[in-house]
């Protein structure tokens, strides 16, 4: 169990941040994404939009592709030097943790954070998804997107938990392993675990609705080489809004 070691944000590392860097959407990363056009078009109304934990730019410019004006925010220096390197033009923005003074509240129509909360401690969720619905708009919509409970006791395409036997019993607030298989850097990755149940504890303490919840499978028909990925979905999309 990993309850007792010490959280440190596995990608403030230099050569890490390099690796993450070299990313696309594709094998279990392309499930994440996949989807998201279709949520856009359901739920999201207007184009301004923050990349919560935007890491070093993946998913800012897979917004901006959509038509969304986005401001990539992230902790990292690391990730956001290189986030403005790969996007010249692009509006990345280092802040501090909890902190959110340099963006306006009730002014953005679309937040998400793909993968962020898988690396935030228990005791900081709720004060940043609060953080966040201050600064959405009456009607804004908070995407949050994460590795789902099963992700970290799986084989899947682009990660691996075979020798983390370990990570069967964790539980909400542990630190979990997980190795990612598409770049070259094996040293693990340490995520905290979030049960599905205690994210919508979460959301309805920071007054958070739930309106839909996706778990995005394969359908078997795309060119990866599926490893569980058609049977059990890696990643929990919950989509929020304000009360």
């Amino acid at each position: 169990m990993e309850r007792d070691r010490k959280f440190f944000n596995s990608y403030e590392d230099d050569f890490r941040a390099k690796e993450y860097s070299k990313l696309e959407f594709q094998n279990t990363y392309y499930l994440a994404f996949r989807d998201l056009p279709g949520i856009f078009i359901n739920y999201v109304k207007g184009k301004q939009a923050i990349d919560f934990g935007c890491g070093t730019g993946r998913s800012t410019r897979f917004l901006k592709k959509y038509g969304f004006e986005t401001i990539g925010v992230d902790i990292s220096k690391e990730m956001i030097s290189i986030a403005k390197r790969i996007d010249l033009h692009g509006d990345y923005r280092l802040i501090k943790d909890n902190d959110y003074k340099g963006l306006s509240k009730k002014s953005f129509d679309f937040i998400l954070s793909a993968f962020t909360f898988d690396n935030i401690p228990m005791e900081k969720k709720k004060k940043l998804f609060s953080g966040l619905n201050q600064l959405l708009k009456k009607d804004g919509v908070l995407l949050n997107l994460v590795s789902s409970p099963e992700m970290y006791t799986y084989e899947w395409a682009s990660f691996s938990t075979k020798d983390l036997p370990n990570n069967k019993y964790v539980k909400s607030g542990d630190v979990v392993p997980i190795i990612t298989t598409d770049f070259a850097d094996k040293r693990p990755c340490y995520d905290i675990f979030c049960s599905d149940e205690d994210y919508k504890k979460i959301f309805s303490k920071v007054e958070l609705n739930l309106i839909d919840t996706l778990k995005p499978l394969a359908k078997g028909d795309e060119p990866y080489n599926w490893v569980n990925e058609t049977k059990i979905a890696p990643w929990t999309i919950y989509v929020l809004k304000r009360k």
